[in-house]
């Protein structure tokens, strides 16, 4: 039987590959919310949608399906980071269990109060740590865990090009998205604790409105981190082939290739929720902990182990923001 999905932020960068998953997993979307309508996305995989740019309407629609005995099954949470954890709340307390975008939420204490409206409620909370499905992800992972005790040294970049419109979006106001680290680099933490293990020492050398960087000392991994929205920091090489964005991952002297093969990670993610295979808001939340120190961290600066490109020239803030 079709499962019964709702979907809050259906205008946002991430909801086409949630709605690709409902899709490619033979489920129904049956209702919609955003307050913004540029959403003409829906017609390309569940054009009978009901769609609401109000949330009281939204809300009130799942509820009397609720109470006509079609209430909904899953609710998929695609809004801004600060809402995530209203739009999980809501999910519950209408019957169904919650899909969430990362972060599950912007501080750590906030999971301790949904583990208890999830008791409270029967329901689940699903998050969706795709790069833990990675095939090359997972690989790496038995490499790891077949040299027990090894310190390794890595080097995590990853430059993603943002326009001006960046800064005047929710993504821009650090107490909406929780900055670059959280915007950005959650998933990178996430996929370096499940390796490496979790965090002796969270250091942060520089915090800004284009970049973040930092070291972090793991049981197994010493990482210099470096974070950046800023086009002129690519490579020449991915700017002379049109290139936005560049990802890499340094293990020693090697280069760890992952750059492909993130398209379908969304639908493995919903198969395996579906299965009853998903993974807990429990173990979201060391790299929830991490981006919360380096939010709430005094950047130390250029002094110990930090990425060479944390000294490159930063572009100057296009607008003053208070």
């Amino acid at each position: 039987m079709k499962k019964r999905f709702a979907l809050i932020g259906a205008a946002g960068y991430i909801a086409p590959r949630h709605m690709k998953a409902i899709k490619e997993t033979d489920n129904d979307l049956v209702a919609a919310l955003d307050p913004n309508d540029s959403v003409g996305i829906i017609d390309s995989y569940f054009p009978s949608t009901d769609f609401f740019t109000e949330f009281e309407r939204f809300d009130r629609h799942i509820d009397k399906l609720r109470r006509k005995g079609t209430g909904i099954d899953y609710v998929s949470i695609c809004s801004p980071n600060y809402l995530h954890d209203a739009h999980m709340r809501f999910a519950l307390r209408s019957g169904a269990d919650a899909i969430c975008e990362k972060p599950l939420v912007l501080n750590p204490w906030n999971i301790d109060s949904l583990l208890e409206i999830e008791k409270e409620s029967g329901q689940r909370i699903h998050t969706i740590l795709q790069l833990r499905l990675h095939p090359a992800v997972i690989e790496l992972k038995k490499k790891i865990a077949a040299n027990p005790g090894k310190i390794w040294d890595i080097d995590l970049t990853y430059l993603t090009s943002r326009g001006h419109w960046y800064f005047t979006s929710w993504k821009g106001d650090d107490s909406k998205s929780g900055g670059i680290s959280t915007n950005i680099g959650i998933h990178f933490f996430d996929m370096l604790t499940w390796i490496f293990g979790g965090v002796k020492k969270n250091t942060v050398h520089i915090n800004s409105h284009d970049r973040s960087s930092g070291f972090l000392e793991l049981e197994n991994a010493n990482v210099r981190w470096f974070l950046s929205i800023n086009a002129q920091l690519l490579p020449e090489q991915a700017k002379k082939e049109g290139k936005t964005t560049y990802r890499s991952l340094k293990i020693g002297e090697e280069e760890f290739e992952f750059s492909g093969g993130f398209t379908d990670l969304h639908t493995l993610s919903y198969q395996n929720i579906l299965e009853g295979n998903g993974f807990k808001i429990s173990e979201a939340k060391t790299a929830i902990d991490i981006v919360y120190d380096i939010r709430n961290q005094k950047p130390e600066g250029f002094s110990g182990e930090y990425h060479p490109l944390s000294k490159e020239p930063q572009s100057p803030h296009p607008f003053n923001i208070s």
